[in-house]
């Protein structure tokens, strides 16, 4: 079987159509061949002949209205089987909103300022991972501090990735905080913190995983305990809100501090 892809735009969508219907012919063996970003009535009659002499089937999304009639027309000329995938649906939802359809190809990928913003935010959270670069910090939104194994990474992935510019810092016993997370007043600091427990439980398997000694005071459930300790007193000494990670997900962390950050943007 020949089957003939056609799209004015990337085909991501008519791609997917076409796998989920062929996976309920699974004796069927299709020969794809596939006509994206179509621009051109010279391009439909191409596929079209193809399809012609194979005898093969068209699936296709057109939202160009001319490019459409040249399929439909040019279809019943060649007496080529061809599905109009989206359509139906389009008009449907048309009908029931009670407004048009705007015709614009590819509109679910138009590359808008948000996706950009969030491109620049996940750009700048790794340049400012574990505290690197730490002279930018004046440029974050949000600023993640706590000691080690407390999901500081990953949190700031994940808030990058809704277009907030977040570092974080790791705070390890005897060895000093960069200045500029002091001098930064512009983003907002929270503090990361788990249970004794919890903590030791994790930098143990990581321990394990790297093949390292477990005789450190980094899983020493004492020192765990002092580290903790140490690094509430500074969110408390420097009026940083405080968030408790034990029972959280990177997820409700998340929503946590954009909770925080959202709210502090409205009292400024």
């Amino acid at each position: 079987m020949h089957l003939y892809l056609v799209s004015d735009a990337t085909g991501e969508t008519l791609s997917s159509v076409a796998k989920a219907a062929m996976s309920q012919f699974p004796d069927v063996a299709a020969l794809l061949h596939v006509t994206f970003m179509a621009r051109t009535k010279t391009q439909i009659e191409r596929a079209l002949d193809m399809a012609r002499e194979s005898g093969g089937i068209i699936l296709y999304t057109l939202v160009n209205a001319g490019l459409r009639q040249a399929m439909d027309e040019g279809a019943l000329e060649r007496h080529v089987p061809v599905i109009n995938v989206l359509d139906p649906i389009i008009q449907n939802l048309a009908t029931y909103l009670g407004v048009p359809a705007r015709a614009m190809p590819g509109r679910q990928h138009v590359l808008d300022a948000e996706y950009f913003r969030r491109i620049e935010a996940m750009n700048f959270t790794l340049a400012h991972d574990d505290g690197q670069s730490s002279p930018g910090l004046f440029e974050a939104d949000v600023i993640l501090v706590g000691v080690s194994r407390t999901s500081k990474t990953p949190t700031a992935v994940y808030l990058a990735n809704r277009g907030i510019k977040t570092a974080n810092i790791p705070v390890v016993p005897n060895c000093p905080l960069p200045v500029e997370l002091f001098e930064a007043t512009g983003p907002l600091v929270v503090g990361l913190t788990t249970s004794a427990d919890r903590l030791l439980q994790i930098r143990r398997h990581r321990m394990l995983v790297l093949g390292q000694s477990e005789q450190t005071d980094y899983v020493d459930v004492e020192a765990i305990e002092r580290e903790l300790t140490d690094a509430r007193r500074l969110f408390v000494k420097h009026g940083w809100p405080v968030i408790d990670v034990s029972r959280r997900s990177i997820e409700e962390t998340a929503a946590a501090i954009l909770n925080l950050y959202y709210d502090r943007l409205n009292l400024m």
